[in-house]
């Protein structure tokens, strides 16, 4: 797998509470940050507070290999209560020219709720795009073991967003 292939990655889970729940839970932005091992904090941008299709969002990431770094995210699908999509930017140009074109993007993230009976399919996907990245950084400086970098790296994102669904299914069954 190559970066120029824009790997996706999707974990689902079963949530035994109903869509409106768990979406409640899934479009607060901030709730992320309490489970995943990179995203540490985030904050709406240009005044926005909520969710909409053009609405930005800063997050600050953090993981042992890349270090620590800044991004711009901005929703580009918001269907309630199914879909939540955002594109990520490199807002400090760290790993190359910092860019906003929702075309292309460092990656693409999207939740998706399905109903299931009584409860909820709980879906979270990326899709990593054709910006630089920290990804493109580490190919970049071993781009013989290109495949290895990405597999890894999809691996990582992976348990991250079985973290992060665990914590939205953990909080979502626990509402009253």
């Amino acid at each position: 797998m190559r970066i120029a292939d824009r790997p996706t990655e999707e974990v689902a889970v079963p949530v035994d509470a109903p869509p409106g729940v768990v979406w409640d839970l899934v479009a607060d932005i901030e709730l992320p940050t309490r489970f995943s091992p990179e995203l540490h904090t985030v904050r709406w941008l240009d005044g926005a507070d909520v969710p909409a299709v053009g609405a930005r969002f800063e997050g600050h990431n953090r993981n042992d290999v890349l270090g620590d770094w800044r991004t711009v995210c901005e929703v580009v699908e918001y269907t309630a209560p199914c879909v939540f999509g955002w594109a990520v930017f490199d807002a400090d140009g760290r790993f190359g020219p910092a860019g906003t074109d929702p075309a292309h993007p460092t990656a693409t993230w999207r939740f998706v709720l399905d109903p299931a009976g009584r409860g909820t399919r709980l879906r979270l996907a990326v899709r990593l795009g054709t910006a630089p990245s920290g990804l493109t950084a580490a190919v970049t400086r071993a781009p013989e073991h290109e495949e290895a970098i990405v597999t890894g790296r999809l691996a990582q994102l992976r348990r991250g967003m079985h973290a992060t669904l665990d914590g939205i299914r953990a909080l979502a069954e626990s509402a009253p």
